[in-house]
């Protein structure tokens, strides 16, 4: 793996994320081929849900232009995160969490 990580963190509806970057995970000389690894967690709460995983967590594999053309792994997160929560099963998960339980 690169030695060109790079960890960000930022709150997301009451959830505080860190996202961590490799650009070049691979350590490919072929831009043709470079892999980026994305890693989103739920820090605060520890493994909290999140719209794209139930574990708090999420590995992905991407070409780094499409970080880049995004703003930033941080704005990609981000992005990620408000398409995925556009979902009716996380819509139904908020409201349900939003409502007071009784028992």
């Amino acid at each position: 793996m690169a030695g060109d990580r790079q960890t960000h963190e930022f709150s997301w509806r009451g959830i505080t994320v860190r996202v961590s970057y490799s650009p070049d995970w691979l350590n490919l000389s072929d831009p043709a081929m470079e892999v980026a690894h994305l890693e989103v967690n739920s820090i605060n709460p520890d493994r909290a849900p999140l719209p794209f995983t139930e574990t708090g967590y999420k590995s992905h594999f991407i070409h780094p232009d499409e970080i880049e053309h995004a703003g930033g792994p941080e704005a990609y997160a981000r992005a990620w995160l408000d398409h995925a929560a556009q979902s009716p099963t996380w819509i139904k998960k908020e409201e349900v969490a939003k409502q007071l339980s009784l028992f």
